[in-house]
Order: structure tokens, then sequence, then C-alpha cells
């Protein structure tokens, strides 16, 4: 199999209960993901980043694993997935698995008998402490969901600490013997042929011994300090790479790592550091969102992009690792409510693509965001699955809010707004996605909007097809993956532009981010004057600027750029 390298690759995440139902049973799976590989195929990605198919209780879609060997009924069989894997290589495409190891399901066997008594050996696996000098929780820390991170067990009269749900406690790093069983797992599932991992919360393994009171106005959620990169975290990141990854060929590893400095990344992803591969930019998922309240949103520039660009871009680029990406499962969608849209959203959609597609780092596709999805706004919080939304709902209205209010809120900032059902065929029940009624609701009709992929397959000017179009583009230009970049207008508030440079090679690209026609001034720039620029691709229709003359392009064209316009050209190659 000729795989291409990882750094040159275009990444997409598939979010497996939210993609096709093979069975009819309203749950996405193996099968399911087999009948797509085409579409995968056709659209040009090679890594694929698959969520959790493990088995589970499902308290939070799979990242509370009960058995790291087994998958779970819902997803199919082992079977199933070799299948799946045999067929994703023969395409030459990589599969990577979610790998969470910060956590278990309280389910799963070492947990339960951790819990049974002080003196028995899993004891240690886990992270358990005697009341405070109160009688309450051992510290202040707060959990993802806005709980207390520590839950009291009756049965030893201590408390364990979970970061996440109370049904997810986190593992014991430091005990020796708990690390080893980790690494046994992780070699059986490279065994079975996979191509590597996603290290979901993996800079949250290695605590701080002391489990220290967190300042009362530190961000959300309280203790984070003190369980975000750790005093160990190097050693064992380090020991898991030799003990495992580093016995394979061509493994690709990639971490979730919030909350990090560039010395850091550095840190964590130099290849000569033998830790991981690639951590994710996670800032740019941060725009518009409130560091103190995760469902309260604030207003954001696009300077604050530039920046964030710039700083992965000065700090890690051609040095370490980072995938860019605007959409996950654990976030909202970005359109409509953070990039607006309006009666220009296909031009938005196209230019998050350009985007992406354009700047340093790996660039990652959440499934659905080559059509345009929107970020899916039920009406009824009984629509909502997701643990911490509904938690938020019950205790927003409690304190005296009313439900249109929180619902607002929800809109906008749950991440159940991104987990809706892929929409295959508009014309079909649940659009396409199952016969039967979908673990959580397809997105109401009036939302799609025709954004169906079948609706897409057969129009050359859709999102998907403009997708595909980017991810050949890049494919076949180095310039893309490896070259700098040098940010023009860095103030300007609506423009973004920039140049890559690779070598004899030169590329501008120019994104309008506002929905209105903007002017711009390039007479103070670097690239003033520039002529005889060849226009390589834009997101309005293709004759919509003059591409007969390719030698007679020049800034010109570029003084008002229209509403969410995108535009790459080639550049003459003197350097900057």
């Amino acid at each position: 199999m000729a795989f291409r390298h990882w750094r040159e690759s275009v990444m997409y995440q598939l979010y497996p209960q939210s993609f096709k139902d093979s069975n009819g049973d309203g749950w996405g799976d193996l099968q399911g993901i087999l009948d797509k590989v085409d579409y995968l195929t056709e659209l040009g990605i090679d890594l694929i980043w698959l969520g959790p198919i493990y088995d589970s209780p499902m308290v939070d879609n799979g990242y509370d694993i009960r058995d790291y060997q087994r998958i779970h009924p819902r997803y199919g069989t082992m079977d199933d997935f070799q299948q799946l894997l045999k067929r994703l290589h023969e395409q030459e495409i990589r599969l990577i698995m979610d790998l969470v190891i910060n956590h278990t399901s309280d389910e799963h066997p070492w947990f339960q008998q951790s819990r049974s008594s002080k003196d028995n050996p899993y004891r240690e696996y886990y992270i358990w402490r005697p009341p405070g000098d109160d009688g309450g929780e051992p510290n202040n820390w707060r959990s993802f969901l806005d709980e207390s991170a520590w839950t009291y067990d009756e049965q030893t009269g201590e408390y364990y600490l979970h970061l996440f749900d109370r049904k997810q406690p986190d593992l014991n790093w430091e005990h020796p013997q708990l690390r080893e069983e980790l690494y046994e797992m992780i070699r059986w599932w490279l065994d079975q042929g996979i191509d590597g991992f996603r290290l979901d919360a993996i800079n949250m393994i290695s605590k701080h011994p002391d489990l220290p009171d967190a300042p009362e106005d530190a961000p959300h959620p309280l203790g984070q300090q003190f369980y975000k990169n750790g005093p160990r975290i190097h050693e064992f990141l380090h020991e898991l790479h030799e003990q495992t990854f580093a016995r394979y060929d061509h493994i690709v590893t990639l971490g979730e790592a919030p909350s990090v400095t560039m010395e850091e990344v550095l840190n964590y992803t130099a290849p000569a550091r033998g830790e991981m591969d690639m951590v994710l930019a996670m800032d740019m998922m941060r725009i518009g969102k409130d560091a103190k309240d995760p469902w309260q949103n604030r207003d954001w520039s696009i300077t604050e992009l530039k920046e964030s660009v710039l700083k992965w871009h000065d700090g890690v680029h051609g040095r370490g690792g980072y995938a860019v990406y605007l959409s996950t499962h654990d976030h909202p969608r970005i359109l409509p409510d953070v990039i607006g849209a309006g009666e220009h959203y296909d031009q938005a959609a196209k230019l998050v693509g350009t985007f992406l597609h354009t700047i340093p780092g790996i660039p990652l596709i959440y499934q659905g965001e080559e059509l345009g999805l929107p970020n899916t706004l039920y009406p009824h919080i009984d629509d909502y699955r997701d643990a911490g939304t509904i938690g938020y709902y019950e205790r927003a209205v409690a304190d005296g809010e009313s439900e249109q209010q929180v619902l607002d809120k929800i809109h906008k900032r749950s991440r159940d707004g991104s987990r809706a059902p892929m929409p295959w065929n508009c014309t079909l029940p649940q659009a396409g996605f199952s016969e039967a009624e979908p673990w959580i609701p397809v997105t109401p009709e009036e939302q799609l909007k025709g954004r169906c992929a079948d609706d897409q397959l057969v129009h050359p000017d859709s999102v998907l097809h403009y997708y595909r179009q980017l991810i050949r583009l890049r494919r076949m230009n180095p310039i893309v993956i490896y070259g700098s970049l040098t940010m023009l207008l860095p103030e300007h508030e609506q423009i973004m532009a920039y140049v890559r440079e690779w070598e004899e090679e030169r590329w501008l690209v120019v994104l309008n981010f506002a929905d209105e026609d903007v002017s711009v001034d390039w007479s103070q720039t670097p690239i003033a004057g520039t002529e005889r620029m060849i226009k390589l691709h834009g997101n309005y229709p293709k004759f919509s600027r003059p591409v007969d003359r390719e030698d007679e392009h020049d800034l010109s064209e570029l003084e008002v750029l229209r509403p969410y316009e995108a535009l790459i050209y080639r550049m003459p190659s003197t350097t900057l």
C-alpha cells in the first residue's frame, strides 16, 4: 500500500453513530461506513479518524469505554471492522482510531475491582482521595460538565476523580502496572493492522501530585492548570511511544491537547522527542466562545483568527506537527452562527474550506463539512442527547432563566448541533441515513435546504465538488503543505490575505469573511503592483471573473471583494 506521508494528508473525522446506518436500527455502524468508502475515496481524503467504537454504556457516546478490546454490538463485529480496514487500505486510505486512556467507564472491570476495597490490587488504577478537612470533596476542581470533579463512593468512604462525567473515572498514570496494561491493549490494536490513534484528552494524564485547590477566578473548568501538561506528561508520552507506536511502521498519532503554548506543542510533536506526530490546533475552535462560560457567546474579530494562524505557523510549522479544523463532534458547526452566511451561504461554506486547505497544518474535515452542513438547531430540549447540554438546561431553568433563553444559548453552543445524522438523500425518510428513527433527530428539513450528498453530487458548483477541487489542488501542490506564510493586511477586520512560498513557487490567498462587498487597499502591502497573476481557484461561479487571458490578472481585480469571496492566485516568483 502506497500511503501518502501524514504531513501531505487530508484528514476526515467520522462520527460513526451519525454517519450511515446499514441495518435499520437508527444507529450508524461499520457496514454503513463500508457502504460509503467510494464517497470518501472520491472526496479525496487519505486519512480517517474514526470515533470510538468500543464496548461502552454510551453515557458519553463511546468515550466511556467498558472493554477496550471489544466492539460495541451496535457498530458490528470485528469481522465488519476488518472488512472496512481492508477496503480503506485498498483505496490507500489510512484509519486511525480514538484512543481514550485518560479515563474509562465506571463499568470497566478495572474500576469495579478498584472500588471494591481499599486494598484491592486495582485500587491504584484510579485516583482516590479521602474527604477534605470539611468532610466534602478533596479539592474544588470542576468537571467539564461544570459539576464537581469528585464523586463519593460509599463502599470505601472515599472520592474518585473524574474530569468528565461521574461515570468516567480518571486513570492513575502514576501506577506502572496500569500503564503496562494500557500498552498491551494498544499493541493488540496495532496488530490488527490499524494505522494509529487520535489520543483523546492526552495532555491530562499527568496530574499535579498534590491535587491543590484552584483559584476561584481561574478559567472554566476550575483546576485545569493542575492537570493539563502536568509534571510527568512528557515522561509518560515518551514511554507510551517507545512501548507501542515506535515498534510499528508508518503509525500516525494525533493528540487532543487543549491549553498549550507553542513551546509545549514542539515538546509534544518534534520528531526527535518521540511523543506524538501532531496535535489539534484547538484555539481556532474557540472563536466566539467565552473562556469562563462555555454556554455564552462573545463578539470576535477576524484578527483573532489571523493571530492564531500566525502563532502556529511561526511557533510550530516545519518543526512540529498540527492539524487545523473548525468543526468536530465536540463543538457546534461554525456555520451559520460563528461565521454568518445568509443568502451567501454556499460562498461562506466554500470560504471555510479554502481557509482550511491553504493555511499551514493538516486540514481536518468533520463529516458533513464538505456539504456545508449547518449547525443543527433542535426546537425542543427533548431532541438533545448530550448529558452536558441537558444538565446545563436543567440548572439554568431552575435558576430562573426562561426555557427559550436557555435554548437560544444551547442552539449555538451544544455539541449536539454537529452530531445530527449525515443527510445522504433528502427525498428519503431520515434523509437517507436510516430506515428507522435515528438515535438523535435528523437536521430539520428547513435547515438542510438541499444540502444532502445526493443533491450536491449532481451539481458541479456545489460545496461538495468545491471541496474535491481543493483537495486535488493541495495534493498536486507541495507549496500548500510545506510553504511558509506571510500575512498581509494583519489589522484588517474583514479580509484575510496571505502569501504562501515554497522554493520558486508563490501563491496569494484572499478571503473576505464579511457578508458584504469590501474594498481593499493593496498599496501599502509588500505585493503592491503585482501583475501577471494566474487564477487557480475561487468560490464564485467559474467565469464570474476574467479567466480567459491568464497573463492579465493583477491586483486591480481584488480592489473589491464580494461577500465571502475566496480566491487563490499563483504569483510571480520574486520573494517578498
